[in-house]
């Protein structure tokens, strides 16, 4: 059964630190672009950090860049999400999601809706709140 599966998520208090893991299985990571998306309540999806399949190139959304780290580690079939100095406009569930190659690495979190994601996870819910 082939499915990506996230963890790491949960309650933080602001300037906090948390990271989040997505796990693949059933199928390898090693060819796909990840990435990391987040949907807060009443807003859409929006793409906030994507790696390309080696691993050189990354995007991150304006609002995280200097705090979020994307990572990937294709011998455990797994991508991260390093996030420092939480906020909470950070609140959001946050998925992982894969894409064959196809768009650029940018255009895969910014352009998601045109291109189309293959796999996305179930989601993990980060709550950042005093």
């Amino acid at each position: 059964q082939v499915q990506l599966v996230e963890s790491g998520g949960g309650l933080v208090q602001p300037g906090g630190s948390l990271r989040l893991s997505c796990a693949a299985s059933g199928f390898t990571l090693d060819y796909y672009k990840l990435g990391w998306f987040r949907q807060a309540p009443g807003k859409e999806r929006e793409g906030v950090s994507c790696i390309s399949s080696s691993g050189d190139t990354t995007y991150y959304e304006d609002s995280v860049k200097g705090r979020f780290t994307i990572s990937r580690d294709n011998a455990k079939n797994t991508v991260y999400l390093q996030m420092n100095s939480l906020k909470p406009e950070d609140t959001a569930v946050y998925y992982c999601a894969a894409r064959r190659p196809g768009p650029t690495t940018q255009a895969m979190c910014v352009h998601h809706q045109d291109y189309g994601i293959n796999y996305w996870g179930k989601g993990t819910l980060v709550t950042v709140s005093s």
